[in-house]
């Protein structure tokens, strides 16, 4: 009789969706680089205590005190699932020193306490899903009293004319058999208040799907109404940082710098820091 074949397991349900998500959207060494050079530029002295809200797997928390011995970092997210998962992976990778001087924290941005900080970060578009204005406002009044008096609130924000239609994007992440390929779905867009469903799926090479894996529910904020909300919160001065291009690849160059004159490309995505 012949032996009957093993039945393979479809990689969408074996694949970690938060390791997919750092493969294909956050890269913790570049943000952290930026943060780190740019607070330096600004302010003549390193970052020493970073706050990260809408943590998440707490990655950058963990890459920053990582860097140095005098570094700390406060994470905080409502979500105890990828909490518990960022201690599990990342917290639990560093050194058992390291670890110590990481608290995360499972408490709303708004009402969450901690030290004032050198940075706050609120990068991945995250404070996007204050939707009213006034709520926006509000959380960047929060943010502010959570600095030192010197502190600086580092933000990002995407946009351009293809952010403003329903469309999905396709990037190939690896090419062996365990590799799979990003998809960006903005689901659904609403002109009148800027209102958008976006999701992320995952295509495997062995052609199973982890459909919609991560799933927000925004407002898109323009350049404009961000630094506005932010004068409004209090801070002082907003910069925006253009990454500039690289000609012979015909894409970005990764080097952020302060701008006031963009480009009307179909995408883009940019650093904001706000001074308290």
């Amino acid at each position: 009789m012949p032996k009957k074949k093993k039945k393979k397991i479809p990689q969408a349900e074996t694949a970690d969706r938060h390791l997919c998500y750092e493969q294909s959207v956050q890269c913790a060494e570049a943000e952290i680089d930026f943060v780190t050079t740019t607070f330096k530029q600004l302010r003549k002295r390193d970052v020493r205590e970073l706050r990260e809200d809408f943590c998440g797997t707490a990655t950058v928390c963990c890459d920053f005190v990582a860097r140095h011995e005098d570094n700390h970092a406060y994470g905080v997210d409502l979500d105890t699932d990828v909490l518990n998962w960022g201690r599990e992976h990342r917290v639990n990778a560093l050194t058992s020193e390291q670890a110590l001087r990481v608290s995360l924290i499972e408490d709303n941005v708004l009402t969450a306490k901690t030290p004032k900080v050198d940075a706050l970060l609120a990068m991945n578009f995250s404070y996007w899903l204050f939707k009213e204005r006034e709520d926006l406002v509000n959380y960047f009044k929060i943010a502010r009293e959570s600095l030192k008096d010197d502190g600086i609130m580092f933000l990002d924000a995407f946009g351009g004319y293809e952010s403003f239609q329903e469309l999905e994007e396709e990037r190939e992440i690896d090419d062996d058999d365990a590799g799979f390929t990003y998809v960006w779905d903005q689901a659904s867009f609403n002109p009148i208040n800027n209102n958008m469903i976006c999701h992320i799926s995952f295509h495997f090479n062995d052609g199973s799907v982890m459909k919609n894996a991560f799933t927000y529910d925004w407002r898109m904020y323009t350049l404009p109404e961000i630094r506005d909300i932010l004068k409004d919160a209090g801070f002082k001065k907003s910069t925006i940082y253009w990454e500039g291009w690289d000609e012979d690849e015909e894409e970005g160059n990764g080097i952020y710098e302060p701008a006031e004159q963009g480009e009307a490309d179909p995408g883009w995505v940019v650093y904001i820091t706000a001074e308290k």
